[in-house]
């Protein structure tokens, strides 16, 4: 069986595409679009590649204190850090945020550590601090070809405030 990403990079081929492309092809694919789909759909990774993006469920160790949080996050981990790594979360963004922090990350070759990054006006809201102890699947590793698609699937899982209320807190810190 095709996953999401199959059927979305068939019908692009070897095309540059616009932003409002993958919006249209993902929104008529929504109805197949689920967490537990794409979780499906790959071979999923005992440990993160740094560099790349990936989705995986993860239990935040202080929920209980957190404003809010992404229990199906994409995230692209950029260098260890005490019990696990820090990742660059593209959730807590709205997707055209998401786009032009993917494209400024795409100029850098998706490069980088917190030092080389840090300047990037968007990571701000974006990175966080994932422990090893916390991740309750594998890691399912996209294709830079999937990277695009990816950031308009609504699969974000936030708990404790709705998408629209992490993203307006989102661009008050940029």
């Amino acid at each position: 069986m095709a996953s999401v990403f199959d059927t979305i990079r068939n019908a692009a081929g070897d095309r540059d595409l616009s932003i409002n492309w993958y919006k249209k092809k993902v929104a008529d694919l929504s109805n197949r679009i689920s967490a537990a789909r794409l979780m499906r759909s790959g071979k999923l990774k005992n440990a993160p590649t740094f560099n790349k993006l990936h989705f995986f469920r993860y239990d935040p160790k202080l929920k209980a204190v957190l404003p809010y949080y992404d229990t199906f996050p994409l995230v692209m981990p950029i260098q260890s850090a005490p019990g696990g790594f820090l990742g660059i979360n593209f959730h807590y963004l709205p997707i055209p945020l998401r786009m032009r922090l993917l494209e400024t990350l795409d100029k850098k070759g998706f490069r980088g550590n917190y030092s080389k990054l840090k300047n990037i006006r968007e990571i701000k809201p974006t990175l966080k601090h994932y422990l090893r102890r916390q991740f309750v699947s594998g890691f399912l590793e996209l294709e830079e070809d999937d990277y695009a698609p990816s950031i308009f699937m609504p699969v974000a899982q936030f708990r404790k405030a709705s998408a629209s209320q992490v993203w307006r807190d989102s661009r008050r810190m940029i």
